[in-house]
């Protein structure tokens, strides 16, 4: 295993309403871990509720304001805010504002980056909307509630 170095900027782009720049896959982790610098665009709905079985998601506010749902409570996270969302957790995540929100986006273990790049293929032909996003998601340990 080799060290993995993503300089500002580098790092595979993913588009769309979000923007995703992948620093780490599993490739690089040994199936450790998935980290994205992700930009949210105002009023972006996220996607559907859901939760993982498996994953542990969490989020680090770097720019703006991100709204988080867990559960039935709803937190408007500001930079250098972390959550760590564990399995079982029900969660959304929105940027209600009206500036890009820019965070990281861990999970444990890897394999989001795929999801990622299916979501992108998704968004070149169009807008989703949160019931497709969930059905692609539901290939990686998403499931809506």
């Amino acid at each position: 295993m080799e060290a993995t170095v993503h300089r500002p900027g580098e790092g595979e782009r993913i588009g769309g309403p979000t923007t995703v720049t992948v620093k780490a896959t599993g490739e690089e982790t040994n199936d450790s871990f998935y980290l994205g610098e992700v930009v949210i665009e105002p009023g972006f709905p996220g996607p559907p509720p859901h939760r993982h079985e498996r994953v542990h998601d969490m989020f680090y506010v770097l720019d703006g304001a991100l709204t988080m749902r867990l559960g039935d409570e709803a937190l408007e996270l500001e930079p250098g805010s972390f959550v760590c969302v564990p399995p079982g957790v029900v969660h959304t995540f929105s940027n209600q504002s009206d500036a890009p929100v820019r965070i990281l986006n861990f999970n444990t273990p890897a394999g989001w980056e795929n999801y990622m790049r299916d979501l992108a293929a998704t968004l070149a032909s169009g807008t989703p909307t949160q019931e497709e996003i969930g059905r692609i998601a539901s290939r990686y340990d998403f499931e809506v509630v």
